[in-house]
């Protein structure tokens, strides 16, 4: 399970306005806000289509030249009447920006597994995938662009650098970490865990993700499992050349992910030279929300790995083979990890194509400050 930061703030299942801000990457980043007038009711079956009425609503955006929307503090009004813009700000002023920046969306399917409350969201732009009860965005297909301005970008430029063999993603999502990899390298063998099957049934309908389970003219594809990706039966024979690990749960990396012992395990997984590629969410996954804006709680440390506990993990697993980047505020936020020796940044950069060229070279490694 993966994606970025939705905090719902304040929901019940069958009240009929849902406030929810967005930022991206499970941690710091830009965010809109949303109001829905969509009343729906959550089966408790995980079998059954919940209740849907008044689809259409409106989401909220910053527009920017981004790929992904930028912050947007609470710009409706509730049905009570109460409102987060200034007093002072003209209507006239309030009526131009509505105007400029609404965008209708339709809630598409909205269904309780044993694992996730799953929302799917239709925009003219783009679909996004929401999870479990803070409703953060685990997925996103945009349909007039492949790149997502996120941390997901990122993944994509693993295969460059491992041996060839199998990668596999742990927490697959609604599979836009597979899209992406699979349209830049379209011959690899990808071997996706989800630990929710219904999630996904639901990506197979709504976000494409049956696509990717059919062979490409070069031979790659995405083999899809169910089940716990850290489960000791996870494997592949000769190992895998690359693992992509985004696993998250209530809008938190995995506890066990902060455990050394979980990274040697997973790395006996790799075959010689076969890398691990980690999000590692935000800085020590501890933030206050106020006004939709993410604000970390631990900041004494200027931004560096040795905040966020993940890669403190990581980093006394594989001593002086660590490296890390972090996203940029306006592309989420998030931690990023990488082991094995720091690549050759130069040749990496040349494999890959825009944006990642640019972004590969950010890498550094575990033990340096910026």
């Amino acid at each position: 399970m993966s994606g970025y930061v939705l905090g719902l703030r304040g929901f019940q299942p069958l009240h009929p306005i849902v406030n929810i801000s967005l930022s991206q990457g499970k941690g710091n980043g830009s965010s809109f806000s949303l109001l829905t007038n969509s009343n729906y009711v959550f089966s408790n079956s995980i079998s059954k289509q919940p209740v849907l009425s008044l689809w259409s609503s409106k989401i909220i955006t910053k527009t920017s030249s981004s790929c992904t929307p930028k912050l947007k503090t609470q710009a409706t009004k509730s049905q009570a009447g109460s409102s987060s813009w200034p007093q002072h700000q003209s209507q006239k002023q309030e009526e131009e920006e509505e105007e400029e920046e609404e965008e209708e969306f339709q809630l598409v399917t909205a269904i309780r597994s044993q694992f996730n409350d799953i929302l799917i969201l239709d925009t003219p732009n783009s679909r996004m995938l929401l999870l479990d009860a803070t409703h953060n965005v685990h997925s996103i297909l945009y349909k007039d662009q492949k790149w997502t301005g996120s941390y997901w970008d990122e993944f994509a430029s693993l295969p460059a650098i491992v041996p060839k063999g199998p990668i596999a993603i742990f927490g697959l999502g609604g599979g836009t970490t597979a899209r992406l990899m699979l349209d830049l390298w379209p011959s690899l063998q990808l071997e996706g865990w989800e630990i929710d099957e219904i999630l996904i049934e639901k990506s197979r309908e709504y976000l494409g993700l049956s696509d990717l389970e059919k062979r490409t003219v070069a031979g790659g594809i995405l083999n899809v499992h169910i089940g716990d990706a850290l489960s000791q039966s996870v494997n592949a024979s000769g190992g895998f050349a690359g693992i992509v690990v985004d696993l998250f749960s209530g809008g938190k990396v995995l506890p066990q992910l902060q455990e050394v012992q979980t990274w040697l395990e997973l790395n006996d997984r790799l075959m010689p030279n076969g890398r691990l590629m980690v999000n590692c969410g935000g800085i020590d996954e501890a933030a206050n929300v106020i006004d939709g804006v993410v604000h970390p709680k631990n900041s004494s440390i200027d931004g560096t790995w040795v905040q966020n506990y993940t890669i403190k993990a990581l980093s006394k697993a594989f001593p002086g083979k660590l490296s890390w980047k972090r996203k940029p505020k306006s592309e989420g936020g998030n931690y990023l990890a990488l082991t094995g020796p720091l690549p050759d940044l130069i040749s990496w950069s040349a494999i890959v194509p825009d944006p990642l060229s640019t972004a590969v070279k950010q890498w550094k490694p575990c033990g340096t400050f910026s």
